[in-house]
């Protein structure tokens, strides 16, 4: 059966309702397959390389380092394959032997406390893509786009995303320490973070402008967002007939279910636009098309987004700007957007590999690069100390020049 969900990076929400990153969750999807008798589609006619040096390296360092007791002839296969796949500096492509592969289902599947945030690796480094609003992480003032230098005192150099997780997560109620640096800070800061059952918001709005405008925060692309948005529509359109535009605010939004972002494009796209597609190493590309209503095509909208953007969150709006022109506001999103494999090996290890990108319909690789904002607006520490949503007001008067008020 193949299972789909969102990861920059494995990027994996750290709470307590990780069943988000089942089924079709976006920007890193996985397909699962067995490949228990792989090994015999390969001889020694297909590598071209020399592996004696492999086995007179191996030989070395059995027999003359001080700790090689301590590990076993597996260990060396397992740390070979971990070599493997790192050749690509894919962040995304792993290897996990069989202790390590269970706790990667348990963290896909299984229920336990955390911080409310979603992470990933940016710039080699582990890096908080959004607090999750409401949530432990974001009442302790991290912040998307930091960095994560250590967890516990720990240093998370050379730690992939799965191994953080597993580190950050814990019993509820009990503290985790983060080591944070961000962007303009002279040295690092230590947060103290308490473990709590997370709670995963959908959708806020508010109406603007004595009622003209209806500012909609999406935080999640979430199983509940469908039903949320059609309400919302529902009050803002028919029940409040002054809403005459819409300000769709994805920042900090790190994004959800696949067909979620497909379901949300199709209010604002024509039957059969292209939403995103698969690129393959090769072979066709895979095309997810509008399936909606186009209740909302002809609607005055603009996008908020910011470098906790992510995944679902750039396809929606980078498919909006493509097709229908919507002007992005804000800051250059995260760029979130790979699928991987997994790969089930003999003795219940799991390779994890990279295996397409997604590309917006004008062509636009979503992963590292992220969307660039048609209007770039940054917060000052003034903004922010006065709490002045300067984005918003961007937003705001943006959209009141595209409706005539």
């Amino acid at each position: 059966m193949n299972k789909r969900f969102s990861q920059s990076t494995l990027v994996i929400v750290i709470s307590v309702l990780t069943v988000l990153i089942l089924g079709f969750f976006t920007g890193y999807y996985f397909r699962s397959q067995n490949i228990l008798s792989a090994q015999s589609d390969l001889s020694a006619e297909d590598i071209d390389a020399d592996f004696t040096l492999f086995w007179d390296a191996w030989r070395v360092l059995r027999d003359n380092h001080i700790n090689s007791q301590e590990s076993s002839d597996q260990d060396y296969v397992y740390s070979a394959i971990k070599g493997l796949a790192a050749t690509f500096k894919d962040p995304n492509t792993n290897f996990f032997p069989p202790v390590e592969a269970t706790q990667f289902q348990e963290n896909v599947s299984g229920s336990f406390g955390g911080i409310g945030a979603e992470i990933g690796m940016k710039n080699g480094l582990i890096t908080v893509i959004a607090p999750l609003k409401g949530n432990s992480a974001e009442e302790a003032g991290i912040m998307a786009g930091d960095y994560i230098l250590e967890i516990d005192g720990t240093s998370t150099e050379n730690m992939n995303v799965l191994e953080a997780v597993t580190i950050i997560r814990g019993k509820i109620d009990t503290d985790v320490v983060l080591n944070i640096l961000r962007e303009g800070w002279p040295s690092p800061k230590d947060f103290t973070i308490t473990r709590k059952r997370v709670e995963l918001p959908t959708l806020d709005v508010t109406l603007m402008e004595e009622g003209s405008i209806a500012h909609v925060q999406i935080y999640a692309f979430n199983e509940n967002l469908p039903t949320a948005f059609f309400n919302m529509v529902a009050e803002t359109l028919v029940f409040d007939s002054k809403v005459k535009g819409y300000v769709i605010d994805l920042r900090n939004n790190p994004g959800g279910f696949l067909e979620i972002a497909n379901h949300l494009s199709g209010w604002f796209l024509k039957r059969g636009d292209i939403i995103v597609s698969e690129k393959f190493k090769s072979g066709p590309n895979k095309d997810f098309r509008a399936s909606g209503n186009e209740a909302l095509k002809d609607l005055p909208i603009v996008i908020l987004i910011n470098k906790g953007s992510a995944s679902a969150s750039e396809i929606l709006a980078g498919t909006l700007r493509a097709h229908n022109g919507t002007k992005l506001i804000g800051e250059k999103s995260f760029g979130k957007g790979t699928v991987q494999e997994l790969l089930s090996l003999k003795d219940g290890s799991t390779l994890k590999v990279t295996i397409a990108n997604w590309v917006l319909p004008d062509g636009t690789i979503l992963d590292h690069d992220g969307l660039e904002p048609d209007i770039e607006v940054l917060f000052t520490e003034e903004d922010i100390e006065a709490e002045k949503d300067v984005q918003l007001e961007k937003a705001v008067e943006v959209l009141k020049e595209e409706i005539g008020l």
